[in-house]
């Protein structure tokens, strides 16, 4: 079924591809034509309205229109696909979330090889935490076991091929949590905890802001680099289990892109996370920004590559 899959996306992926006539581009010219973005996921998340603000700077800074294209599908990967079969030159570029270079790829399900895009730069730590009504009686992961070990507890999540699913696997296994359950759902909201529908849930804090604020759910745990700001006293995943790895995106082209072009999209890119809107998005969302470029994003990418080895049996 797997490989089926597979095929399909390369399928559709090759069909909806423009010929590959031009390989290379200059930076001199760049863009000698409108950028394309691609965000293989729905419109409103994190990484859709960062890579808008984005495409604008770069149509403010060079005057050829630069859009975003939501291609959503196959868990990102159709999206990705459509990048994969792009001319190196610069004018499509990939907004993806960690799952894309890392699991995908290690799992079998990619239509593309570990190698086939280069990081411009990575820009966005995702506010994925894990969370529960106000009136739970544990307040972090270490009290969340214990309560486990006589309580039934059930889990939400995102689906099992999802990052932060793994994760939040891996860290219960490391700190002994049970659960009597655990469910897939499309969204985990203020209404999965309200309903009952699971207990503890693993979510970005968009998806919970309401009842953060009205004061009906609590963060137990932010899978983050750095504690989020909409709970600063909650610690990390890491703080909490050692376990550091995190669900972050970033800007990927095609592999053999000039370094002159990769700069120069990471120049006009840095800019634009300069704008209020985005301070804006990271004191209502706790979102994690700041760029991480070059050789040190490359090293990022290689290091979570081989972490995400040891998660894939946390994997159903």
């Amino acid at each position: 079924m797997k490989k089926q899959f597979k095929t399909l996306l390369v399928a559709a992926a090759v069909a909806a591809a423009p010929l590959l006539t031009a390989t290379t581009a200059s930076a001199a010219d760049y863009p000698s034509r409108p950028v394309k973005f691609v965000v293989p996921w729905p419109p409103g998340d994190l990484e859709d309205i960062l890579t808008r603000i984005i495409a604008e700077e770069m149509t403010n800074e060079t005057g050829k229109p630069a859009t975003v294209v939501n291609k959503a599908g196959g868990g990102g990967l159709i999206g990705a696909a459509d990048v994969a079969n792009t001319p190196p030159n610069g004018l499509t570029i990939g907004s993806f979330v960690a799952d894309i270079l890392t699991t995908h790829v290690l799992a079998g399900n990619a239509p593309y090889e570990k190698d086939t895009f280069e990081p411009v730069g990575i820009f966005l730590d995702y506010p994925f935490v894990i969370a529960t009504k106000a009136d739970s009686p544990y307040n972090n992961l270490k009290e969340l076991a214990e309560y486990s070990q006589t309580h039934d507890v059930s889990l939400g999540h995102f689906g099992y091929q999802a990052l932060p699913t793994a994760i939040t696997f891996k860290a219960a296994v490391k700190e002994g949590i049970k659960f009597a359950s655990d469910a897939p759902f499309d969204t985990n909201d203020c209404s999965t905890l309200a309903t009952g529908d699971a207990d503890v849930i693993n979510t970005t804090t968009q998806q919970i802001l309401a009842c953060l604020k009205s004061g009906e759910a609590k963060v137990i745990a932010s899978i983050t680099n750095e504690r989020i700001s909409i709970a600063p006293d909650v610690p990390t995943l890491a703080e909490q289990t050692g376990i550091s790895q995190t669900t972050w995106n970033g800007l990927f082209v095609k592999k053999g892109t000039s370094e002159e072009i990769k700069n120069r999209i990471a120049e006009i890119a840095q800019k634009a996370l300069k704008d209020q809107r985005v301070s804006d998005l990271v004191a209502n969302t706790g979102a994690g920004i700041y760029w991480v470029g070059g050789a040190d994003a490359e090293k990022r990418v290689a290091n979570d590559f081989e972490a995400s080895k040891e998660l894939l049996k946390f994997m159903k």
